[in-house]
């Protein structure tokens, strides 16, 4: 039995019936590089028995009314991998539209939690003769380094690769029993107040420590500062997703012409594609819009648990107009930002989670999600913008090449927009997720993202 950390466990807590906080993926393959040809009952027999060997794949959770601390993973004894793997076609013709809108619609679906928490859909039909694989888990189970590790474990470098042998060395979630779950639960939830002393100093003086970087000009934005727009509104239960491939050469290109990092560069194109966008609809703010930037602290925290990330605020930059001008500013404020980040502890967020209470989290969110109170208050943060690390290497999923992986993230109630960024094999693969009646056109913003990078070429020539 494996106990859920705090922040692990929130994505439980936080979820409500239009706020589904699982994670997709999707994968579209190249099946002509596959030996002998794709058929489907071959691709997913080789699928099952990849799926079957990693651990992750095969624990569920195991909660008790008796239990006062977080869930725990338990191995499933009745693991059944046809209840996690689904074939579908895409709608006639088969176009990127009608892909989009069969994955917005499968990620409207909230996951069963009496079984592991992943899905894969393989979808055919493709106009082009590809094949698409739409995987989802839920954020409990994964956050994008760990995501992108487990995507990882079902690929090969070459595409005749024999399936893996077994990892000796990987270890299941193991049994529990119901007297584990209730004393071990008890034991934790009777060490909080010792735990919460401890956090407690930090926390008290993170708001002075903050306003005193403020004033010296040397702190990341407040939340509840950020300007509102169309998509900082309450959420419903309706996904729609885009998705646009960027090339990683001339993203580079603007990266060594300007002395930025990568991720400069992302969030640039990303806060100029957002101009474009709002301005097109006569609802651009004069304030810069303000993104939460996921960052990874896989190397350098020692809290248990599968998600290990904090959150900084930055400012996109999308009330200037000039692209180098913007990629500057992006670049001097987000070595404050990171800086600030960097002070404020990389475990901040994963420790205070673990007081988060089910009950509690579980009735808050309900009641501000149906009362609408994100329309009713400041804007805590524009959107959600990630960029995770992927392979420079072509990848191939059971003999297909992988042409594109386009990561999708979730979305918060005042929080309508997600944007991931992975980048694989020479190109940056963007995943775009927003609810349907906070954004029925983000197609719209997803292709300014190309037009959003070639300016900044161009002022980078």
């Amino acid at each position: 039995m494996e106990r859920l950390s705090g922040l692990d466990s929130a994505f439980l807590y936080l979820e409500t019936p239009t706020q589904l906080l699982h994670v997709c993926a999707l994968v579209v393959l190249d099946v002509s590089t596959i030996p002998g040809g794709y058929h489907h009952e071959t691709f997913v027999a080789e699928l099952s028995e990849r799926v079957r060997a990693v651990p992750n794949f095969r624990r569920r959770l195991f909660d008790s009314t008796f239990n006062l601390d977080h869930p725990a993973w338990v191995e499933d004894p009745e693991f059944d991998v046809d209840r996690h793997l689904h074939r579908i076609a895409v709608p006639a013709p088969g176009g990127r539209d009608e892909l989009a809108e069969l994955c917005g619609h499968l990620a409207s679906r909230k996951m069963d939690r009496t079984v592991p928490l992943w899905e894969m859909w393989v979808i055919e039909g493709l106009a082009d003769g590809s094949v698409a694989l739409l995987a989802k888990l839920h954020h409990a189970n994964v956050d994008g380094v760990t995501g992108a590790g487990l995507l990882a474990h079902l690929c090969s470098l070459t595409p005749d690769a024999p399936l893996p042998d077994p990892d000796p060395d990987a270890r299941g979630a193991g049994d529990g029993s119901l007297v584990d779950l209730t004393v071990g639960g008890l034991l934790g939830f009777a060490s909080r107040p010792l735990r919460m002393a401890r956090a407690l100093p930090g926390g008290v003086t993170l708001l002075p420590r903050w306003i005193r970087r403020a004033r010296r000009g040397e702190a990341m934005p407040a939340p509840f500062t950020a300007p509102r727009t169309s998509f900082n509104g309450a959420i419903t239960g309706h996904r729609t997703v885009a998705y646009a491939q960027l090339d990683l050469a001339a993203v580079k290109a603007v990266k060594n012409a300007f002395g930025v990092t990568v991720n400069d560069v992302v969030l640039a194109t990303v806060a100029g594609a957002l101009r474009r966008y709002l301005a097109d609809r006569d609802e651009l703010p004069g304030d810069p819009l303000v993104a939460m930037v996921p960052v990874s602290v896989h190397d350098v925290s020692d809290r248990p648990g599968t998600n290990q990330f904090s959150g900084m605020f930055t400012q996109l930059g999308t009330h200037v107009d000039d692209p180098a001008a913007r990629l500057s500013q992006a670049r001097d404020h987000n070595m404050i930002v990171k800086s600030h980040n960097a002070s404020l502890g990389a475990t901040l967020l994963q420790d205070w989670s673990q007081f988060a209470a089910p009950a509690v989290f579980g009735g808050a969110m309900r009641a501000y999600g149906s009362l609408r109170l994100a329309e009713r208050h400041p804007v805590v943060t524009n959107l959600i913008v990630s960029n995770v690390p992927g392979p420079p290497i072509p990848l191939y999923l059971l003999g297909a090449r992988v042409s594109a992986l386009h990561p999708m993230g979730p979305i918060f109630h005042g929080i309508g927009l997600n944007v991931t960024v992975m980048s694989l094999d020479g190109k940056l693969n963007v995943g775009l997720v927003s609810c349907r009646e906070l954004a029925p056109r983000l197609w719209d913003l997803a292709d300014a993202l190309d037009p959003a990078l070639e300016t900044l070429v161009e002022a980078a020539s």
